[in-house]
């Protein structure tokens, strides 16, 4: 086995001592460049790796990162870390990824076991209160994706989903549509509330009185897309085109109109929200408000790391793109 080198190594090749080696490693020590660069020589020739464990004790930092998800297993959010897991990609950071549930006593719990093990956090979602949230932030860097921490609005990176959402449904009335059913998220999330806002002031704005029949709420997942569709043609009122309010209901109404012999877009067009990966595979694919996730993701962790070296971030709220597929065509 070959034998590991140390940093005992590297101050003899370097002719330094262990506590100099320790020092630039650590980024903290005041010496000559001619002994810098003869211990950065002797650790390139050595292919010595530091201990970031010891490093972080002599920062008094813990070197990583806490990113509090909602659902790791949703594609949704899995975009967003995997673009966090870039940015952290060449640094002495690692993520730490923990699940809320949706439950803000799961997020509280999440949040409480981190605490002491992280040195920043990020926050995706959820429903734990502002001012919970503040607190944290007043002792710990926080950067925010998807939802707004008092206090600290300018560490938020902020969705417009109401105004994706009126886009879409213009897009929708632009085809000729004019009875568009709404398969809303659930009634207590801000994006869903966002979304369902923006569906009625498109309406409003073409001068379409909304049938409320053709609103039905979902929970985000796909089997409540599926659900929907059921309830939707339970009631018997005309629609000829669907807007949900996330991709994955999307994807369970488009399966439901499938089992049911009703063709997506010729006879139903079928428009989501968040470009999701799997959204442009659908059959057929799908019209949708692209949340660019991984970006986001990419740049909140980006923005975490310069708060963690004192700099200040101000972000800044975007609004989301339409991507037109075949999943929409013009009212027949």
């Amino acid at each position: 086995m070959k034998k590991k080198v140390t940093l005992f190594d590297v101050a003899q090749a370097a002719g330094v001592s262990p506590s100099t080696v320790s020092r630039i490693v650590a980024g903290t020590a005041r010496v000559s460049e001619k002994k810098r660069k003869q211990v950065e020589e002797a650790i390139a020739k050595l292919k010595y790796q530091p201990n970031l464990v010891a490093k972080g004790l002599v920062q008094g930092r813990t070197l990583s990162l806490g990113v509090l998800t909602q659902d790791i297993a949703s594609p949704f959010y899995g975009a967003a870390l995997l673009g966090i897991q870039e940015a952290l990609r060449g640094t002495d950071y690692i993520p730490v990824f923990t699940d809320g549930h949706w439950q803000p006593e799961d997020e509280a719990q999440a949040i409480q076991r981190l605490m002491g093990r992280i040195d920043g956090l990020i926050i995706m979602g959820g429903h734990l209160e502002g001012d919970s949230l503040s607190a944290i932030a007043e002792s710990m860097p926080i950067i925010s994706i998807g939802r707004t921490i008092p206090g600290f609005e300018h560490h938020c990176v902020l969705i417009d989903n109401y105004q994706g959402a009126k886009n879409i449904v213009h897009y929708l009335f632009e085809l000729g549509h004019r009875r568009i059913a709404h398969i809303s998220g659930p009634a207590d999330h801000a994006d869903a509330l966002e979304r369902l806002k923006g569906y009625h002031d498109a309406h409003k704005e073409f001068g379409i009185e909304v049938d409320e029949r053709l609103i039905v709420q979902g929970d985000f997942q796909e089997a409540s897309g599926s659900l929907a569709i059921a309830t939707l043609l339970e009631t018997r009122a005309n629609f000829t085109a669907i807007f949900a309010s996330n991709d994955q209901m999307a994807y369970g109404a488009r399966l439901a109109l499938y089992r049911r012999g009703i063709r997506v877009p010729e006879e139903i067009s079928l428009v989501g929200f968040d470009d999701t990966r799997t959204s442009e595979y659908m059959m057929p694919p799908l019209t949708t408000v692209r949340q660019p996730m991984y970006e986001l993701g990419l740049l909140a962790a980006q923005s975490l790391l310069t708060l963690l070296d004192g700099e200040d971030v101000t972000l800044e709220k975007i609004t989301p793109q339409l991507v037109i597929r075949e999943s929409a065509s013009r009212a027949r």
